[in-house]
């Protein structure tokens, strides 16, 4: 027999999205606000570039593929305790980087940023789901979260530089890590449980979500847009920086431009919901 929380969802639009928003932010925007000071972190860790190259893939794979063992832990411990506990490894890991000097113990701490990133996205999307899954506010704001995943790859290189050159690499993970902080003392009072409480245990058939039409429609659709974006993302600091050149700042704005096509795209994500009948 299921029952409602003790405590129900009941904010407005704006508030919800000044509690959600942030998680998504960071999780998209530790994976690319360092890519400016990445030709200078081999000497910088004491490592190779192959290691400082694995800090980004990995970091992406971890934030995708954590999200399949996650979403199971949610339904069975509940979306608070995913969000704020995912939030906090996020938070310990970010100022942890900001200390490494060593390559391969920044790549696990990369892994467990990752890995709290990853955690905290599926509790807020659970939460959306569970919210506003009937509702018509769920095209916007699936729609302004999709504009955040394409905005931050703009805006996040050249965050990075500016930080970097003027407080060192090192502030850029200190950053993450205060912005988290504050992420987390605004959600942690306000974020109620939206988990339906049951006697039973639900049985996840992943088999079924495999064989499903829909799932690889959006699935390979997406992973192709994504995949060739983050193809060149991995590689484009060695080339642009190392190859021809160009200044922290001046790669940063190189980058960011390729971003505006994706953000505009999706930002029309709603409109393409409602009418693409």
């Amino acid at each position: 027999m299921y029952q409602k929380p003790a405590q129900s969802w009941s904010y407005s639009l704006p508030i919800a999205l000044s509690l959600m928003v942030p998680f998504d932010l960071l999780a998209s925007l530790a994976m690319d606000v360092y890519l400016p000071v990445v030709p200078l972190m081999p000497a910088a860790l004491n490592t190779s570039s192959f290691i400082i190259q694995l800090t980004l893939s990995t970091y992406i794979l971890i934030l995708g593929a954590g999200q399949l063992f996650f979403g199971p832990i949610s339904d069975r411990l509940g979306r608070r305790p995913i969000v704020l506990g995912g939030a906090s490894v996020f938070v310990i890991a970010s100022f942890t980087l900001g200390t490494l000097s060593q390559g391969g113990v920044f790549l696990f701490f990369r892994v467990m940023q990752a890995l709290g990133a990853s955690a905290a996205l599926v509790g807020m999307y659970a939460t959306i789901r569970y919210v506003y899954g009937s509702k018509p506010e769920s095209s916007t704001i699936y729609g302004l979260l999709s504009s955040i995943l394409a905005f931050v790859p703009a805006i996040g290189p050249i965050l990075g530089a500016v930080i970097s050159v003027n407080f060192g690499w090192r502030a850029i993970f200190y950053t993450l890590g205060g912005l988290g902080i504050l992420s987390l003392l605004n959600a942690w009072p306000k974020w109620y449980e939206t988990r339906s409480i049951s006697n039973e245990h639900t049985k996840f058939d992943f088999l079924s979500i495999l064989t499903n039409k829909r799932f690889w429609i959006y699935t390979l659709g997406f992973s192709s847009a994504m995949g060739t974006f983050f193809v060149f993302f991995s590689i484009a600091p060695r080339i642009l920086i190392n190859q021809i050149g160009l200044s922290q700042i001046e790669f940063s704005i190189a980058f960011s431009s390729l971003a505006f096509i994706m953000i505009i795209t999706a930002r029309f994500s709603s409109w393409f919901v409602k009418n693409g009948t």
